[in-house]
């Protein structure tokens, strides 16, 4: 099975991941870790990618699109995968239908406002990273740590993301969903209660 995941921030799409790696056997692919192992490792991708990134300026669509390619290239005909922040954009999209067949494209959706809601409460732990209420826990509840908010979980800049995530991807569920792969899951309540849905969900597609 080779699904791509997409949803706002803040719909939850981490956590399904983890819920679907382990239950479907599924590689979890996010664009910012094939970012980081080819900075990291200093690949002629990575190397070009950083020049646009100390320059302050997005990646160009090829240079992303070319480390997606490589990622892939080393999956075999069997294995399966859930390609998460990508694609993003219908170029991106008619990109990946040219060197991988995707069998689902799995919306996660949230309402506005209740995104606006969860990450403008959100904490992390200094600790062990654990994500929590910040109206509900004074300490992590996991671990006892110090909790902190991120600079970017306030209104006004969560607005911005959500507003910037529409304008985005509007296009790309018009793609998928005119393909007949476009998985709609309602995505508020108990993470279970979401992964329940997204199992009956790809049971009866």
């Amino acid at each position: 099975m080779r699904l791509v995941l997409l949803g706002a921030p803040g719909a939850g799409k981490g956590t399904q991941a983890v819920f679907l790696k382990e239950h479907h056997n599924l590689a979890h692919i996010s664009t910012g870790d094939i970012f980081r192992r080819n900075l990291k490792d200093k690949t002629p991708l990575g190397l070009e990618a950083k020049k646009y990134m100390d320059a302050g300026q997005l990646v160009p669509d090829d240079i992303v699109m070319k480390m997606v390619a490589d990622t892939l290239a080393g999956f075999g005909a069997g294995e399966g995968f859930m390609l998460d922040g990508f694609p993003r954009t219908v170029a991106q999209a008619e990109f990946l239908e040219g060197i991988t067949k995707i069998d689902g494209v799995i919306l996660f959706a949230v309402p506005d406002e209740a995104i606006v809601k969860r990450l403008t409460s959100r904490a992390v732990c200094k600790e062990c990273g654990n994500v929590t209420n910040i109206h509900e826990h004074d300490k992590c509840p996991s671990c006892g740590g110090e909790l902190y908010r991120r600079d970017d979980d306030n209104e006004e800049t969560v607005r911005n993301r959500l507003k910037v995530f529409h304008d985005q991807t509007e296009a790309l569920e018009d793609f998928y969903r005119a393909k007949g792969l476009l998985l709609e899951i309602d995505a508020t309540g108990m993470p279970e209660e979401v992964f329940a849905r997204v199992v009956e969900t790809l049971n009866h597609d």
